[in-house]
């Protein structure tokens, strides 16, 4: 069962680059950030032709989640059930093919110390409330997404000039790290050590042909499906066409 994440960044900017890329590798399931529509916006026709079921849970211009699976996708959950107040689309799990996954998109947190930054830090303490709740279940569960934190300095392609920016921020690493403390895993680094794999690129000065990258998109696995975990990496493809996403999609196996 091979698992996605992708920030899309606008799924109907990039509808075409999508939807090719669906039919060309047919993942099982897709787990979609920064759609950026409302859901009677949604693509729903393009998106089912290419054989896929959808859940989603959007917004106006901004954020946006999807769950696309080619199975049928049940007990869904739209927004993080700790977090009821938040009013933005940045979460949405459900169960498809006997896996629990979930699309996350965390905030960005702007800069540090500002008002976004500190509703990015509410947001990760949230998350990890509800993650902690649900490793009870003993399930397998894929959280994939655009989780806007470099974990370490082996994700980021110039530690100094990113030392204690955003995305990059002691306090972010903390949060992010408080989760895997739970007892979930980094797919990603399960396989791959040292620098690398990234998987955004600016789009200003010139970062993608330089791979001036950073690994932000990651996919968190509960005990029960690292067992069943078979391989990770990051598609590059799709960042090198015209009209991309700045990220690229990053899936792993079970």
């Amino acid at each position: 069962m091979k698992i996605v994440t992708w920030n899309v960044n606008s799924i109907r900017a990039r509808l075409e680059n999508i939807t090719d890329w669906l039919r060309a590798n047919q993942p099982d399931v897709v787990l979609l950030q920064e759609t950026k529509c409302q859901d009677h916006d949604f693509p729903l026709e393009a998106i089912e032709d290419c054989g896929y079921n959808v859940a989603q849970h959007g917004q106006k211009s901004y954020n946006g989640v999807a769950i696309l699976s080619k199975h049928p996708i049940d007990d869904i959950i739209k927004g993080i059930p700790t977090f009821a107040e938040d009013e933005q689309a940045r979460y949405i799990e459900a169960v498809t093919n006997g896996v629990r996954v979930a699309s996350v998109y965390v905030p960005n947190g702007s800069d540090v110390g500002t008002e976004k930054y500190d509703y990015k830090l509410i947001f990760m303490a949230r998350l990890k409330e509800h993650l902690a709740a649900t490793l009870l279940y003993d399930e397998l569960f894929a959280i994939g997404g655009d989780y806007n934190i470099a974990p370490t300095d082996d994700d980021v392609h110039d530690v100094k000039g990113w030392h204690e920016q955003i995305l990059c921020s002691t306090p972010e690493r903390k949060s992010l790290r408080a989760i895997l403390n739970l007892g979930y895993s980094d797919a990603m680094r399960i396989h791959h050590k040292g620098k690398g794999p990234y998987s955004w690129w600016d789009y200003r000065s010139g970062a993608w042909p330089k791979d001036d990258g950073l690994r932000i998109d990651l996919i968190l696995l509960s005990p029960q499906a690292v067992d069943r975990l078979a391989g990770s990496g990051v598609d590059r493809d799709p960042r090198g066409l015209e009209k991309a996403s700045d990220h690229a999609p990053v899936w792993c196996t079970l």
